[in-house]
C-alpha cells in the first residue's frame, strides 16, 4: 500500500492540491494510494497521544501508517524547513511498525523559489534515522502556485517530465 502524505495542516493548500494530483497520476498508472492529510489529525492529539496515553481517532491513522509500505511525504517550505505537524505526527506514530524499513519518496514545495530544498534535506536526515529508505530521486517544485491548472493538475512541461520520473521510479522502488 502506497500513502502520499499532505504534510501541512492548512486547510486548501498547494500541498493537499499537489498531494491528489500525486494520486491521479498513480491511478492513471494502476497504481491506488490513499492520502493521509495532517488535517486528519485529532485536534486534542498532543495531550491524548503522547508518552503512552489513547486516542481512538489516532489509532485508525495509525493502523493506516503501519499498513503502509511505501510513503510519499508532499512537504512545504515553512521557515526554511519542513512543518512542525509533520514531526509532530512522526513523534506519534508507533515505532518501529510505521516506518522502519518502509520506502519513501520526497516532493518538496514552495511559493518562493527554491522548492523545500532545505527542508527536503533537514527531512531525509529523520527519514534515515527511522531507517525509513529514501528514494535518491527527491523532487523540489518553486512558485507552486501558477504550477496548477483550473483543474488542479501540473502543466508545465518540466514539472511534469519530472513528477513523471519521479512516480515511475518510485512504482519500481
Amino acid at each position: 500500500m502506497i500513502t502520499i502524505i499532505s504534510s501541512t495542516n492548512r486547510p486548501g493548500s498547494s500541498t493537499q492540491k499537489l498531494a491528489l494530483y500525486y494520486q491521479r497520476q498513480l491511478l492513471e498508472k494502476g497504481v491506488e494510494a490513499d492520502i493521509l492529510s495532517m488535517t486528519e489529525l485529532p485536534g486534542n492529539l498532543i495531550e491524548t497521544v503522547m508518552y503512552g496515553k489513547a486516542n481512538p481517532a489516532f489509532e485508525q491513522i495509525q493502523e493506516r501508517v503501519a499498513a503502509t509500505q511505501k510513503f510519499i511525504f508532499i512537504i512545504p517550505e515553512y521557515n526554511g524547513s519542513f512543518p512542525g505537524i509533520l514531526k509532530f505526527f512522526i513523534d506519534v506514530c508507533a515505532f518501529p511498525q510505521s516506518f522502519y524499513e518502509k520506502k519513501a519518496a520526497l516532493v518538496g514545495l514552495s511559493s518562493g523559489k527554491y522548492g523545500n530544498i532545505r527542508g527536503i534535506d533537514h527531512f531525509t536526515g529523520v527519514c534515515h534515522y527511522m531507517h525509513l529508505n529514501v528514494m535518491p530521486l527527491k523532487l523540489h517544485i518553486p512558485n507552486i502556485r501558477p504550477e496548477f491548472n483550473e483543474n488542479g493538475d501540473l502543466f508545465k512541461e518540466d514539472t511534469l517530465k519530472f513528477t513523471n520520473e519521479q512516480i515511475d521510479k518510485f512504482i519500481r522502488f
